[in-house]
C-alpha cells in the first residue's frame, strides 16, 4: 500500500492503524469546523441581505410616505395661494366698481346744480340781467345750485375723514331724550311746512354712550329724510328700547316706504331710490352713509326695513353709558 510504502520500516502494524485512525479524526474535524464556519457566514450574509431589503422597503415606504405628505403640504399650500390670489382680485374689481360707480354718481350729482348755474348766469347775461323781474331770483337759484355743490364737498369731506379717524368719535354720557327734543326742536318749522309731525317716543331719561354733536347729525339726517320723503299729514316718531348694555333706537315714519330691492344698497354712497327725483330736489345723497359711519364709529350698528306703502323704521344699536 502507498502509506506503508511510504512510512518507515520501523513503524509497525498497529502503528500505521493507529496514526491512519487520527488522520481521519483530524480531517473529520477540519471538515466539520470548515463547514461551520462556511454555514455561519453564509447565514451572516443571507441575514444581512435579509435585513437590507427590509430596510430599503422600509425606507421606501418612508419615502413614500414623506413624499405624499410633502405633495400634500405643497397642494395645500397652492390652493391656500389661489383661493388668496382670487380673494384679492376679486377684492381689487370690487375695488375698481366702486371707483367707477362713485366717480360716475358724483358726476351725475355735480352735473344737476353746475348746469343749473349755468343756465342762470347765461340767461342773466343774454339781458336777463336787465329785469328786474328775473335777475334777482335767477340769481338766488344759482345761488342754491352752489349752496348745494358746497353741500355735496362738505359731506364728502365729512365721509372721508370719518374713514380715516381724522376725526373720531368722543363719547360721553348724555340724555337720548333730551338730546331728540333738541332735534325735533330744531326742525320744528321745516317740519309744519311739509306738515310732517316729530315726535319723541322717549318719555324719560336715557344715559347713552356717545358723541354729542355726531349722533346730532344723526337724528338730523333722519328726520330730514321723514319730512322730505313723507306724505302730508304724516309722522316720525323716535323710540329706544334699554337692553343689557345697549340701547336700541328707533327712528320710524309712516311714508312711502321703499321697496325690498333698494334695501341692501340703502347706505351707500350717493345711491337713490329714485334718482332723478331725488336728484332735482337737491339732496347730497350722502347723509344715510354718513349716519352709517357715524354710528359704527360708536361701535353700534344701523340696519332698515320698510314695507312700501306702510313706511320706513331705521334701527340704532348705541352703547349705553354704565
Amino acid at each position: 500500500m502507498l502509506i506503508h510504502f511510504l512510512l518507515p520500516p520501523e513503524v509497525t502494524g498497529g502503528q500505521l492503524r493507529i496514526t491512519g485512525i487520527t488522520g481521519i479524526a483530524v480531517f473529520l474535524v477540519s471538515l466539520g469546523t470548515t463547514y461551520f464556519f462556511v454555514q455561519r457566514f453564509v447565514q451572516e450574509r443571507v441575514d444581512l441581505i435579509h435585513r437590507t431589503m427590509h430596510e430599503v422597503r422600509g425606507g421606501r415606504a418612508a419615502a413614500g410616505k414623506a413624499g405624499s405628505d410633502a405633495l400634500r403640504a405643497v397642494d395645500a399650500q397652492v390652493s391656500e395661494w389661489v383661493d388668496e390670489k382670487r380673494s384679492e382680485i376679486s377684492e381689487l374689481r370690487e375695488r375698481e366698481r366702486f371707483r367707477r360707480e362713485f366717480i360716475g354718481n358724483l358726476a351725475h350729482e355735480l352735473r344737476t346744480p353746475i348746469f343749473s348755474i349755468q343756465g342762470y348766469i347765461l340767461t342773466l347775461l343774454e339781458g336777463g340781467l336787465e329785469d328786474p323781474k328775473v335777475n334777482r331770483n335767477f340769481l338766488q337759484r344759482a345761488s342754491n345750485g352752489t349752496d348745494r355743490m358746497i353741500r355735496i364737498v362738505e359731506d364728502l369731506d365729512l365721509i372721508t375723514q370719518l374713514e380715516s379717524g381724522v376725526i373720531g368719535i368722543a363719547a360721553k354720557r348724555m340724555d337720548l331724550k333730551k338730546l331728540v327734543d333738541e332735534m325735533i326742536d330744531d326742525l320744528r318749522i321745516r317740519a309744519a311746512e311739509r306738515q310732517v309731525a316729530l315726535r319723541n317716543g322717549i318719555e324719560e331719561e336715557l344715559l347713552v354712550k356717545a358723541d354729542r354733536d355726531r349722533l346730532a347729525q344723526v337724528f338730523s339726517n333722519l328726520f330730514n329724510n321723514a319730512i322730505h320723503y313723507g306724505h302730508t299729514g304724516g309722522s316720525c316718531t323716535v323710540r329706544a328700547f334699554d337692553i343689557g348694555d345697549q340701547v336700541l333706537v328707533e327712528v320710524a315714519d309712516d311714508g312711502p316706504g321703499i321697496a325690498a330691492e333698494h334695501l341692501p344698497r340703502l347706505f351707500e354712497r350717493f345711491y337713490r331710490v329714485g334718482k332723478s327725483r331725488a336728484r332735482n330736489e337737491g339732496g347730497s345723497g350722502l347723509g344715510l352713509a354718513i349716519v352709517k359711519h357715524i354710528v359704527e364709529g360708536h361701535g353700534g350698528t344701523i340696519s332698515v326695513k320698510s314695507v312700501e306703502g306702510q313706511g320706513t323704521t331705521f334701527d340704532l344699536m348705541l352703547p349705553k353709558a354704565r
